[in-house]
């Protein structure tokens, strides 16, 4: 093939998929679902509350907020500086492929090592808080899994990227763009039976009248559920929370112990409905679709950006640091369409139970429990949250009970 096209043929890649991409996210997002007046958590929420869950952020923000730093500086100084080279040549292994594991997991160890001060003073904050009961032998061990399962995906990533490289010098992004892509579909469909066992053990609902409330709910939604599982969460916190994931045979939808020990019936059908919104929304594929569409896209900048050199294991940290830079350029946009997705299961949860008043009611409950931030500043929010905030969520529930001749008045008794 000639040198221009191997020129721009990646180019040109490089454009079909972003096209793609903005296509479907445009496509698959809801971007206005119903007109909502200006949240005010002062409506719904005690000065004790308000100042509790200020005072939670105060303590916590600086060791989060600098575990996080740390996070992403150490794999970048790493990767684009010499010393990435440098330790790949210290590991003294023949063969590549055995180094470049070393490698990989020795960055990952390093990282977690250098955020284990900063993680145990967060993990103090939540203790205090009543947010954690997580024994500390348990809550080593789950940082431990975590750096087991972080290395293995990334060693994968670097092997194979690497392999194909070697192997096709020029063109070995196009096959490492469709492996990518086939990747991220493989693990999405397998991560609840692979990986969320591995920190919760999940059993069936015991049978009874909130089971089969449930199940019923799901019938009237049109949403496939085989069954609902109950995490054991109590062993980690005091939250309260529920999921759904996978798609296609290892959907699954989860409530944890916590809720269903601690929220009253009404909000946890609410909670329920809000998950069944998600599936029947098919949310976990749109997603997984958009995840494909990125990896894939993300391969082609990556030949556009180091072309053959990938090739040379010795730029193994240098891959890293790429693969981190590019999950934190894109954490604002997958942000965005997740608070646009929370927010249309929470019109999905309105619509499917007409009970706005249990709705606010549960996120109230809901934030004063995990103490959600209720006005976090404008860059924690683009760079961090996955949902909308809870007064925009109750401002919902007031718009959405408006709108069908119900009024909801404010939580606090002036």
């Amino acid at each position: 093939m000639s040198e221009r096209a191997e020129k721009w043929a990646p180019r040109g890649a490089a454009l079909v998929l972003a096209a793609a991409l903005v296509v479907v996210i445009v496509t698959t997002t809801p971007w206005h679902l119903i007109d909502l007046p200006k949240p005010d958590p002062a409506l719904d929420f005690t000065a004790a509350e308000i100042a509790r869950q200020e005072q939670f952020r105060r303590e916590l923000l600086p060791w989060s907020t600098t575990s996080w730093v740390l996070s992403l500086l150490v794999p970048l100084v790493i990767g684009f500086s010499p010393l990435g080279r440098r330790l790949y040549d210290a590991i003294k292994l023949r063969r590549w492929y055995l180094a470049v594991p070393v490698l990989v997991a020795e960055i990952g160890l390093l990282t977690s090592v250098i955020t284990l001060p900063t993680d145990i003073m967060a993990e103090r904050v939540t203790r205090k808080y009543g947010l954690s009961t997580e024994a500390w032998d348990l809550w080593f061990r789950d940082r431990l899994v975590s750096w087991v399962l972080t290395s293995v995906a990334l060693i994968a990533v670097a092997v194979g990227l690497i392999a194909l490289a070697k192997k096709w010098r020029t063109w070995w992004w196009v096959p490492a763009a469709i492996a990518a892509a086939v990747l991220v579909l493989g693990v999405s469909f397998a991560y609840p039976v692979l990986v969320e066992p591995r920190f919760n053990d999940f059993t069936s609902m015991a049978p009874g009248p909130q089971r089969d409330e449930f199940m019923q709910l799901a019938r009237e939604d049109g949403v496939p559920v085989k069954d609902v599982l109950v995490a054991d969460a109590s062993k980690r916190t005091t939250t309260l929370n529920a999921y759904v994931s996978g798609f296609g045979s290892t959907r699954r939808l989860v409530v944890y112990d916590t809720l269903l020990k601690t929220a009253p019936p009404g909000q946890v059908r609410l909670v329920v409905a809000h998950e069944l919104g998600h599936a029947a929304e098919n949310d976990v594929l749109h997603g997984t679709l958009i995840g494909a569409l990125g990896a894939a896209f993300a391969v082609v900048l990556l030949k556009l950006l180091l072309g053959a050199r990938l090739a040379d294991p010795r730029r193994t940290a240098l891959l890293l640091a790429l693969i981190v830079a590019g999950t934190f350029l894109a954490s604002p946009v997958q942000n965005l369409v997740s608070r646009k997705i929370e927010a249309r299961a929470d019109y999905h949860s309105l619509r499917l139970t007409n009970d706005p008043t249990t709705f606010v009611a549960m996120q109230h409950q809901l934030a004063v429990t995990n103490l959600s931030g209720l006005t976090p500043s404008r860059w924690r929010y683009w760079l961090f949250a996955t949902h909308p905030t809870t007064p925009e969520r109750i401002a919902m529930g007031r718009a959405w009970a408006e709108a069908h001749g119900q009024t909801i008045p404010p939580l606090v008794h002036r």
